[in-house]
């Protein structure tokens, strides 16, 4: 299973890299850094469905991991909702101002980029659960030696981080704030 640090960190680099070089210098005011944040949170919104599994085990009914939760149909929620939002009015939130349509679009994206990795490194997802239980997903991690695989996702999460702290000075100074 990919690691909560590993969606969180491969969401935050793809959004600042998204923000740094695709954004005009005009555009970057309307996606400040706290989007960047918002975006790495998002990254973690799929496997909240952990929770409810465990309520539900005391119960009487079954949820399974990974069920509507790691489908397509979220993110697409969240497009729907940033459409109809657009000319909701802002909302100040612990002293920033967010835009509804955005916080809406950076949900989807954090939520879509969270499926491609468990996709991609950890078994699969059923995009279109639950009209149909077609399963997609290259499992990569299930394909690497036991001993390979224990360690893959934690190195993985230091290589991304490193990478994105050394980008960030080269970019950004951040030694300069320290």
């Amino acid at each position: 299973m990919t690691q909560a640090a590993t969606h969180l960190i491969v969401t935050l680099v793809l959004a600042q890299l998204i923000r740094d070089y695709w954004l005009d210098k005009k555009d970057k005011k309307k996606f400040p850094l706290y989007y960047v944040l918002l975006a790495g949170l998002a990254g973690l919104l799929p496997d909240l469905d952990v929770l409810v599994v465990w309520i539900a085990q005391a119960s009487e009914y079954t949820i399974i991991h990974r069920t509507f939760s790691h489908t397509l149909f979220l993110p697409l929620i969240f497009i729907f909702l940033g459409m109809i939002s657009t000319n909701w009015k802002g909302r100040k939130f612990i002293g920033r101002n967010f835009k509804w349509n955005y916080v809406f679009y950076i949900l989807a994206f954090g939520v879509f980029v969270h499926l491609l990795l468990d996709g991609i490194f950890s078994g699969v997802i059923m995009p279109l659960y639950p009209l149909l239980r077609y399963e997609v997903g290259l499992n990569l991690m299930g394909m690497m030696p036991e001993t390979i695989g224990k360690v893959f996702i934690p190195v993985l999460d230091a290589a991304v981080l490193t990478l994105w702290i050394i980008y960030l000075e080269f970019k950004h100074k951040i030694s300069s704030f320290i």
